[in-house]
């Protein structure tokens, strides 16, 4: 089971740092922190996921608030609930989970990135060196 923690580090296996901030809203980064265990095969399918309850004492929220973002990941068919046992991953949920976030980021983030190397003059090949230098440094 993941273990959750208030606006400290994370330990899971690999160190973390996830934080809830005023940025996006509360629940919508519970719902990431969620699918992000997930594709990092911290939550395993058919593995119980942190109650809201849960949820809401260890990050000091509301337990409605915490509910609507695991609300939110049982509406996308991510979650499903066993009842009276809790909240569990569904059987393909990383891979709904990947090719929904695979569309995000060709629309916003390569979208913008390529429209900044055309204004930069930045040539197809030389995106393409650019990448590949950048994997031999990693």
């Amino acid at each position: 089971m993941v273990n959750y923690v208030s606006n400290e580090q994370r330990k899971t296996g690999e160190e973390m740092q996830e934080f809830l901030t005023e940025q996006k809203s509360i629940y919508l980064q519970i719902c990431e922190m969620i699918e992000t265990d997930i594709l990092r095969g911290i939550l395993l399918e058919e593995e119980r996921v942190p109650s809201t309850n849960e949820l809401a004492r260890l990050y000091t929220i509301n337990p409605a608030t915490a509910a609507k973002g695991i609300n939110l990941l049982v509406d996308q068919g991510i979650l499903y609930k066993k009842r009276g046992i809790g909240m569990f991953v569904a059987t393909g949920a990383a891979d709904k989970i990947r090719t929904r976030r695979k569309e995000v980021f060709q629309k916003t983030k390569l979208f913008q990135f390529l429209q900044e190397a055309k204004s930069l003059g930045i040539t197809k090949e030389e995106l393409v060196s650019m990448i590949s230098r950048w994997e031999e440094q990693q």
